[in-house]
């Protein structure tokens, strides 16, 4: 089966209000910072985002951040991220924040078919016992906290019941794909983009390099196709255009 779809913009015209995001990327690296921009374009607005953090400042899916277009994230990271927070205090923002270890087996857990699991992360936190402040009001007192969950021992060890994670679509971004939707991911930017691509229910993948079937090496795939419905080949101006979050110089001491 041919997945390929050329205009980014078909990709997620049938993205609707209020769904459900899976997004790859850590940082800047590896973001599906075309798809982002299609979607952006598109109109789309009430969503629900699942990534890792919510970009930086006019950057990821800072851009939708910033447009108001999100309306809930489950994620990992806010980072220096200021409309996030801005938003988030101000109560315009609902943040559901998972420790990173347990949010990446959550999206991995839902791919898989696995609707919940038990970790000892959190054990002994607001993670297991409540209270994280979901949303706030506006006159900053926490309006929607987060409720205990189910705590068993195994081993003689306390664990806790974490849920695995779909999402109605995901976007990711991979180094090589083929027509058939497998992908390969490519050092740092393969981070959250396999899990993502595995939650989604569709998902979109942009990809660097275009492949036809057979030239991907099958001990190499990431992610098989059928996680997979659409592929978006980029320009190779776009597969180019990869962002730096923050750059750093040494400055040299003089006598």
């Amino acid at each position: 089966m041919d997945k390929v779809v050329r205009a980014p913009a078909a990709a997620v015209a049938d993205i609707p209000d209020a769904a459900s995001l899976a997004v790859g990327g850590f940082g800047l690296s590896g973001v599906p910072n075309v798809l982002i921009a299609a979607l952006y374009a598109q109109g789309a607005t009430a969503l629900s985002v699942v990534s890792n953090n919510c970009g930086v400042d006019g950057g990821g899916l800072g851009v939708l951040l910033a447009a108001g277009r999100i309306a809930r994230v489950t994620g990992s990271y806010i980072g220096t991220n200021k409309e996030f927070a801005r938003q988030y205090l101000g109560g315009e923002l609902e943040v559901e924040l998972v420790p990173q270890g347990t949010l990446a087996e959550r999206l991995r857990a839902g791919g898989c078919g696995i609707p919940a699991f038990y970790t000892p992360a959190g054990v002994g936190t607001q993670v297991a016992e409540g209270g994280l402040p979901l949303r706030y009001g506006a006159d900053g007192q926490v309006a929607v906290a987060s409720p205990p969950k189910e705590v068993r021992e195994f081993g003689g060890r306390s664990h806790v019941l974490e849920h695995g994670i779909t999402t109605d679509f995901a976007l990711v971004r991979a180094w090589k794909g083929d027509r058939h939707g497998n992908l390969v991911f490519r050092r740092a930017a393969r981070n959250f983009n396999p899990l993502a691509a595995m939650a989604g229910r569709v998902t979109v993948a942009e990809v660097e390099h275009l492949m036809e079937p057979g030239d991907l090496d099958p001990d190499g795939v990431h992610v098989p196709g059928v996680f997979v419905q659409r592929v978006v080949p980029l320009t190779p101006a776009q597969a180019a255009d990869k962002g730096i979050e923050k750059r750093t110089v040494r400055v040299e001491e003089r006598g």
